[in-house]
Parts: C-alpha cells; sequence; structure tokens
C-alpha cells in the first residue's frame, strides 16, 4: 500500500480494511469524490482562470455522459481485476439516478467511480492517474462531444 494511505489511516487511526469487501457503491462513493478532486486540482494547475469557468470544465468531466465515454475508451485497456470491479459497479443497483443522464450513462459512470475508489484505496494511484488521463485526453479531443 502507498505510504500516503497508510499515513492517513495512522494519523486518523483507521484500520486497514480489505477493499475487496467494500460493496461498489462504497467505492463509488470514495470514488466520485477522489476523481473529482483528481479533476479540479488538473484544471486549477493549467492556470488560473473565473471559479465560474472552472467549475464549468470540471462539470462537464465529473458528469456521468462523460465518464460513461471514459470507461467506453478506458476498458479495453483494464485488467481482468480491474474489469471485474467496473462491472459489480456498473451492475450495483443504486437507489438515485443522477437528473440529466441516461440509465445506461448512469450505471456505466457508477462503475468507472467504483473502479476509482477502488484504485484509490488499495494504493493504485498512479494507476488511477493514469487512467483518468486517458479518459481526460479522449473527452477533450472529442471536444467535449460525448452526450
Amino acid at each position: 500500500m502507498e505510504p500516503r494511505l497508510t499515513e492517513f489511516r495512522e494519523l486518523f487511526g483507521l484500520k486497514e480494511q480489505d477493499v475487496r469487501t467494500y460493496s461498489p457503491l462504497t467505492l463509488a462513493y470514495i470514488g466520485d469524490a477522489i476523481y473529482e478532486l483528481v479533476i479540479r486540482t488538473v484544471l486549477v494547475s493549467r492556470g488560473n482562470c473565473p471559479v465560474n469557468q472552472l467549475h464549468r470544465r470540471a462539470a462537464a468531466l465529473v458528469k456521468a455522459s462523460a465518464q460513461s465515454a471514459m470507461i467506453g475508451v478506458l476498458e479495453p485497456l483494464l485488467s481482468p481485476e480491474e474489469r471485474g470491479i467496473y462491472r459489480r459497479g456498473r451492475n450495483a443497483h443504486s437507489p438515485t439516478m443522477a437528473k440529466h443522464a441516461t440509465m445506461a450513462d448512469y450505471r456505466r459512470a457508477t462503475g468507472f467511480e467504483a473502479l476509482m475508489g477502488y484504485l484509490y484505496l488499495s494504493g493504485g494511484y498512479d494507476r488511477m492517474l493514469q487512467l483518468i488521463r486517458t479518459g481526460i485526453e479522449h473527452v477533450e479531443a472529442a471536444g467535449g462531444k460525448h452526450d
């Protein structure tokens, strides 16, 4: 496990858990947050600009249709283990759904978020960032047209 998460757990007195035992929706819950943090960090690091512009750019990359487009590109690149985590997240039955997303996009996005959560909690930061970068490149190359 990455030293960063180990230090985090030590600082807060948290026990190490087997990430494979988490429900896919729990993985998606943390995956949603870490993915948005990565996106915001990338956007802010690209240069100072008005916050409303940052928000619009971030929203374009974190909405379900963008995540669905990303996982469409990423799925062939996933290891069997990663593909299994993605499928568990995609097939999980969530009690809610995004307002402006199709059910298919929402489920694929939930699978994407579950994978991001799994990689984060298991210390696969480099792999997580590599997949996010590839996904962003795809969405931006498409001009944000993924709806």
